[in-house]
């Protein structure tokens, strides 16, 4: 049994407050009337259709164009796909066979400046055709089109886009933004044999998506494995926006908008207010059970309960710059609430194995040490069924293309995709809750009640919820 150095309660303590207070205010830069967003905070949630309201759009496809269901159902697809790439979640999306329309509706809140409706509706109706072409497209003349160009590959071929960067010249901080591409068995053998025939004669490679050019690269390697990349003048964010296109595939048909509109809220903020406020009542009572009950563990258990809420907002708001921020309705605040439970009940059953083991007459450093380790195999049998359960959710109510879809097609390869935002929202808020009660409601309220149990004021078998020594008897060491 490893004794815990004492001041690791107050820098576990000290981290889960900064970081609960950082995640709860966020860090905003004032400009005058505006501010720069540093570190988005709780204030910066983008909330549900239900909660905030949202856009109501129709696409159509051309006059010109009957497009068959399969084709709806094709351009359904590719739309679901893009909305969980920007982290839209909670959207209502209809098929109309009989006028060719797709009624897609999304959340969006007028006062958030980091979304864009206008442009999210254009990625979503982007034909977004990925195409290589052989040649320098800077060479074309005004009386010749991309088209011209010998074709190698198109998006088709493509099976992952992901950004990735490297630095310049060794610098610490400029780098070089590109997109690495996995090619499908359907296309390795072209682009193989097109980059070893253009590297003898020191030909170039152009990137299309449409008609526009977005990269002209020399090639200087045989590339042969599959995997290849797109450079080109890009930023953080457009290698993300590049990557979700070419991830998304492109459409069977190009897609019209006819209808734009904004759409009221179905609950309200009002709704979402009385939730959270019966969410932080709720905490508070525990709060005083979980002290009056337990009594030292209980406060470590609270301590704990703390770091968990502010872990899920962290997933949530788009905490870290690399993440974007996710869409929370109210199921969603449902799930967050249901893995608050959860840690409680894992805080419960610690509590009282520590409480069993010093009225057994043990020490106080063997029964914190025993009292989690029995504890630990009904706290993980209790969060892994949930992380279970969260994840089929995510699975058959998430995008085809979604990581529980992926893990979960054995499973559901026989039913259709029934994406539902709502409940994709809630198995996500339950299932990062649970992981990181493992995190602070294991790991960290351990270390903490091992290291404060260490100081002599911290000694007394009471403070863990043992009786208390009869009068002229030893106190339980």
């Amino acid at each position: 049994m490893k004794r815990v150095a004492k001041p690791v309660f107050f820098i576990v303590l000290i981290l889960i407050l900064a970081f609960a207070g950082l995640v709860f205010a966020g860090i905003h830069i004032p400009y005058g009337d505006f501010s720069d967003t540093v570190v988005r905070g709780v204030g910066d949630i983008r909330w549900g259709i239900d909660i905030r309201g949202g856009v109501d759009v129709t696409f159509t496809s051309p006059d010109d164009y009957d497009a068959t269901n399969e084709e709806l159902d094709a351009a359904r697809s590719i739309i679901e796909t893009r909305m969980v790439a920007k982290n839209i979640t909670d959207y209502e999306l209809f098929l109309d066979y009989n006028s060719d329309k797709i009624i897609v509706r999304f959340p969006w809140q007028a006062e958030d400046d980091s979304f864009d409706p206008e442009e999210a509706v254009n990625e979503l109706g982007a034909t977004a055709l990925l195409t290589f072409r052989e040649g320098n497209a800077s060479t074309l003349t005004d009386d010749e089109s991309y088209e011209d160009l010998p074709l190698i590959i198109s998006g088709r071929d493509v099976e992952k886009a992901e950004p990735v960067y490297q630095r310049v010249n060794g610098s610490d901080s400029q780098y070089e933004y590109m997109v690495s591409l996995k090619l499908k068995d359907s296309g390795k053998e072209a682009f193989s044999e097109a980059t070893e025939r253009l590297l003898e004669n020191k030909g170039y490679i152009s990137t299309f998506m449409d008609d526009e050019c977005i990269s002209v690269a020399g090639v200087s390697a045989h590339i042969d494995n599959g995997e290849a990349v797109i450079t080109g003048d890009f930023d953080v964010e457009e290698v993300q926006k590049l990557a979700n296109q070419i991830n998304g595939g492109a459409l069977p048909f190009e897609l019209k908008t006819s209808n734009f509109r904004t759409i009221s809220p179905t609950l309200g903020t009002g709704a979402r207010d009385a939730m959270a406020l019966a969410g932080v009542i709720a905490f508070a009572l525990i709060a005083i059970f979980m002290i009056a009950f337990y009594r030292l563990p209980g406060v470590i258990a609270v301590i704990a309960l703390i770091g968990q809420a502010a872990g899920t907002f962290c997933a949530i708001t788009g905490f870290f710059p690399f993440s974007n921020s996710f869409t929370l309705t109210i199921p969603g605040i449902a799930g967050i609430i249901l893995a608050v439970g959860m840690g409680v009940d894992a805080n419960v059953i610690t509590g009282e194995r520590i409480k069993e083991e010093i009225n057994s007459g043990k020490t106080i450093d063997l029964a914190i040490y025993t009292g989690y380790k029995r504890a630990f195999s009904a706290i993980f049998d209790g969060n892994i069924t949930m992380v279970i359960v969260a994840i089929i959710l995510m699975g058959a109510f998430g995008t085809p293309d979604s990581l529980a879809s992926i893990i979960l097609t054995p499973i559901f390869f026989m039913f259709g995709a029934s994406t539902e935002g709502t409940i994709y929202s809630f198995g996500y808020t339950l299932m990062v809750g649970v992981i990181l009660n493992f995190l602070f409601g294991i790991l960290a309220a351990r270390l903490m009640t091992m290291s404060i149990s260490r100081f002599k004021a911290f000694r007394n078998p009471v403070l863990y919820g043992g009786k208390r020594a009869k009068k002229g008897g030893a106190v339980n060491e």
